[in-house]
């Protein structure tokens, strides 16, 4: 199904965005450690609803957005949440410029209004991040109307059609809180789980083809021993965040799997007995 989804759009997209809009696109990439995610996914996007990615960090949820991005050659603006998170980061704001020798008033758009009006993707990540307050501004976005009004200067804008959102959530976090229902509602919810060790696999030799195998077969270890200790509730998720494990298996082409696990894993643990049980495990596996 993959070959056919959507493919009137992804050709009419293609068409429609240059070379100069070629940095906002996704490379693409994600491994889906479910045989229907990607698939799934895909169609949500394609019958324009609204996507909303759970699972730990580290698990690849930026890295599907991204991909979804780059399968329909689809620019994608990132709004990261946050308590600080306000209005104008999300719409945009006022600002006096000079033009033909007068002052005036002008309103630069933001990523929302930019991604509606352009037939863009709106990936918002860690989205109960942000104060409950903040986002019902979208509610009028994210279900059947499509549409906006913006705040600050009265314009009602309605989505162009190709127009996208996908947002990502860790739940049980520190500093988050619980989506409202009227937002959670608008969204098709999907779980994103950590890769199994074959699709870890796949990753790494795909991300490192000249990557000894020796190299590779030591961190896959490592990973699965971090995992099972994440299971054990010894460690906490993040220990076993693919992009942490791409970030050690890089540096260990350099300086070693043991330091490199140190620096892209262990050093990010607050806890000194969390980061004491990452470098025992990794010395058990350094051969």
């Amino acid at each position: 199904m993959e070959a056919i989804i959507g493919e009137e759009r992804k050709e009419r997209l293609s068409r429609r965005y240059g070379e100069e809009d070629s940095v906002l696109i996704g490379t693409g990439g994600y491994v889906s450690p479910d045989p229907h995610l990607w698939e799934d996914v895909l169609t949500a996007v394609v019958i324009r609803r609204p996507v909303l990615l759970k699972g730990p960090t580290g698990s690849g949820k930026t890295k599907l957005a991204e991909s979804v991005s780059g399968f329909f050659s689809q620019p994608m603006h990132q709004v990261n949440c946050s308590v600080d998170l306000d209005a104008e980061a999300l719409l945009g704001y006022k600002t006096i410029i000079q033009k033909e020798g007068r002052t005036e008033i002008d309103f630069v758009d933001g990523p929302v209004i930019h991604a509606m009006k352009n037939g863009h993707i709106l990936y918002i990540d860690e989205i109960n991040m942000a104060k409950p307050e903040t986002l019902p501004i979208l509610h009028s976005v994210l279900d059947h109307r499509r549409m906006l009004t913006n705040p600050f200067t009265g314009e009602v804008i309605s989505a162009h059609p190709d127009f996208n959102v996908i947002a990502a959530i860790n739940e049980g976090y520190v500093g988050t809180v619980p989506m409202n229902e009227a937002l959670k509602n608008r969204f098709i919810a999907f779980h994103v789980p950590y890769l199994g060790m074959q699709e870890t696999r796949e990753l790494l030799e795909s991300e490192f083809p000249d990557a000894p195998s020796v190299l590779i077969a030591t961190m896959l270890d490592i990973s699965e021993d971090l995992r099972e200790q994440v299971r054990n509730g010894l460690l906490e998720d993040e220990a076993a965040s693919i992009r942490s494990l791409i970030d050690a298996t890089e540096l260990a082409l350099h300086i070693g799997p043991e330091r490199a696990v140190r620096y892209a894993v262990a050093e990010k643990m607050e806890d000194r007995g969390e980061r004491q049980l990452v470098m025992d495990l990794v010395r058990t596996r350094i051969r």
